[in-house]
């Protein structure tokens, strides 16, 4: 039977396909129903519509800011329009028109906190480093599984944290690790070099063994600074 799959997958059909006849996942779980997938497509939908709601809201909150609206205002606002850059990064469809609004909603509201800081040097500092840290923390997101690892409800679960890492390709994989500190780099590779189901053959598994070596090669760089 031939699947009906979306061209531009949300979260949850995203991590179906993850899964689906990759034998690094257990075996219980790379089968797909079409009911699964429908099922799956239909929960992706609704997150969106929720989300292009919200997403109105937020853009008029934004909007209708006066010029001495409150530093609380201002901040909450900030920080509402950062969760929904993340939100919008894990959605179906093809959501680069809606992320580049919420950045020029963002540079808006900067340049409002940036005013209002006056000339106090050390808060320039700090303006500055959050502004790269947000800079590379979206650009992060332009990474779907680390979109989905960073999703507060994440259709990622525990046992499946490392068959997804290693499914990943090298740049995604890259991005990925760069969420977990040493250790549980260290915890992910002792786990890793006791999965049996790198051993097989096949695009999966040179794929897993590529990423293993990968981990490998990180935790020695970590070791060494």
């Amino acid at each position: 039977m031939n699947l009906l799959f979306s061209e531009r997958p949300g979260r949850h059909e995203r991590h179906l396909l993850r899964k689906y006849d990759n034998p690094l996942f257990p075996e219980a779980s790379r089968r797909l129903t079409q009911e699964q997938l429908t099922e799956a497509q239909r929960l992706d939908h609704e997150e969106l519509v929720a989300y292009i709601g919200d997403l109105r809201s937020l853009v008029g909150e934004a909007v209708a800011l006066g010029p001495h609206e409150q530093s609380d205002v201002i901040l909450g606002l900030k920080e509402r329009l950062d969760k929904a850059y993340e939100t919008a990064s894990r959605l179906a469809d093809d959501q680069t028109p809606n992320k580049e609004a919420i950045k020029k909603l963002l540079g808006v509201i900067m340049q409002s906190v940036w005013r209002g800081a006056g000339n106090d040097t050390l808060a320039h500092q700090e303006l500055h480093q959050e502004e790269l840290a947000r800079q590379a923390h979206f650009e992060l997101l332009d990474y779907p599984l680390v979109a989905d690892l960073l999703d507060p409800e994440s259709a990622i679960a525990k046992d499946e944290l490392l068959p997804s890492l290693l499914s990943a390709d090298a740049d995604e994989f890259e991005a990925a690790v760069t969420l977990f500190d040493p250790a549980q780099l260290a915890a992910l590779l002792a786990q890793a070099e006791t999965l049996s189901e790198l051993n097989g053959k096949g695009e999966f598994f040179e794929q897993g063994s590529a990423r293993l070596e990968q981990l490998k090669a990180l935790l020695k760089s970590l070791q060494v600074d």
